[in-house]
């Protein structure tokens, strides 16, 4: 099994992320989805084979399915419909890249919460709330909340953590109005993926967006950004697995993360190898997401 670590096309680099190398392409922007994985807001030193078209196209499943709700940046996920300069990339784009529409970034982190979970579940522990929102007491870990809630974060580049706000502060950050309509939006995005993942034996506990404005239309068309219901940006649990009181297992990086606390490494760069068993089942568990979530083959 190969792995796509790091994208170098001969074509303007807008930013390289922590996963995603993203090219300027006037407009129009090229994401391109490596095989890198992080930790902890770590790039760990090896890829994880086909992750990155992993990601991409359950990304790509979900803007599909979710356009009734929200308009997204999507152009094309086929390279062959690409502009001509980027098309002699085909066979490298293959299956990880996607045109979107360049956005006008909205740089909060619009985060939705089923279940309480990660620091969620810490914040309630230490005053009842998330994120300025009350509720009732007497909650486990990982219980169901009474209805979904909305709880903002502000998005912070160059690997520093995004920082968890209330509702009031992403008000006074982007505008009380477009905070409302991106609270709505973030809210239905969330209640039928759920019902969707529900009929395939899985839980949705919280999920993140990202949003952008439409460039041609200022402060009016928000656009869905990104990545979409991925297992780097959401919380899946397994049905059978789900239990109140603990934290179930997720299909996302946990057995990455198992591993580096089994180690006690510090966090802080450079980060440790993974040995080849911790990268084959946790490639084999981004698979698995994807078949679970999407129905499809990979």
């Amino acid at each position: 099994m190969s792995a796509k670590t790091e994208s170098t096309l001969d074509l303007p680099l807008f930013i390289r992320g922590k996963v995603r190398d993203v090219y300027d392409l006037g407009s129009k922007l090229l994401m391109v989805a490596s095989d890198r994985i992080s930790a902890y807001d770590v790039v760990l030193p090896n890829p994880i084979p086909d992750k990155g078209k992993v990601l991409n196209r359950i990304s790509i499943f979900w803007f599909g399915a979710t356009r009734g709700i929200a308009p997204n940046h999507l152009v094309s996920a086929d390279p062959g419909k690409y502009p001509e300069p980027v098309r002699k990339y085909a066979a490298e784009l293959e299956g990880r890249s996607m045109l979107v529409e360049k956005t006008d970034k909205i740089p909060i982190e619009c985060v939705v919460r089923g279940y309480l979970s990660g620091s969620g579940w810490k914040e309630y522990q230490a005053g009842g709330k998330v994120c300025g929102v009350p509720l009732p007491p007497g909650l486990k870990e990982s219980e169901k909340l009474p209805e979904p809630i909305f709880t903002p974060a502000t998005k912070e580049e160059g690997g520093k953590h995004d920082e968890n706000i209330s509702f009031g502060r992403m008000g006074e950050i982007v505008g009380k109005d477009l905070a409302e309509r991106l609270r709505k939006i973030s809210v239905a995005l969330f209640r039928f993926a759920s019902d969707l993942v529900a009929s395939r034996g899985l839980i949705l506990a919280d999920t993140k967006f990202e949003f952008g404005l439409r460039r041609t239309s200022p402060g009016q068309d928000i656009l869905l950004i990104d990545e979409c219901f991925t297992p780097d940006s959401s919380r899946f649990w397994n049905v059978p697995e789900y239990r109140v009181g603990i934290s179930p297992p997720s299909f996302d990086k946990q057995f990455v993360r198992d591993y580096l606390d089994s180690i006690h490494w510090d966090r802080k760069p450079p980060a440790p190898s993974l040995p080849p068993a911790v990268v084959s089942r946790t490639r084999e568990k981004y698979i698995e997401a994807f078949t679970r979530i999407t129905g499809q083959r990979f």
